[in-house]
């Protein structure tokens, strides 16, 4: 399953985020999978998409970085996928 997560850097700082991942990387534990990221042209946010099929792999990887970024993780689906499974249902039920 994938999902989006967004980071804000506590106190809007994201140096801090960036040293830790220059020292130690992401720091995901096996099974959580980095897909790609984008920041805020701002700075505040980091806005990730990642995958893994134990959500709990999550809570290890947020209490890593829980010192410097508040996370919210939302389970997400690519809207084609949504899309055909809606629309073949739809058709179905007519």
């Amino acid at each position: 399953m994938m999902f989006m997560v967004i980071e804000n850097f506590c106190n809007g700082d994201a140096l801090p985020v960036y040293r830790r991942f220059r020292d130690k990387g992401r720091q995901c534990p096996d099974g959580l999978v980095f897909i790609d990221s984008w920041v805020s042209s701002d700075l505040t946010q980091c806005f990730q998409l990642m995958e893994c099929d134990d959500v709990s792999l999550f809570q290890r990887w947020v209490a890593v970085w829980a010192d410097l970024v508040q996370f919210k993780v939302i389970p997400v689906n690519r809207g084609k996928d949504v899309a055909k499974a809606l629309l073949e249902t739809g058709d179905q039920q007519a």
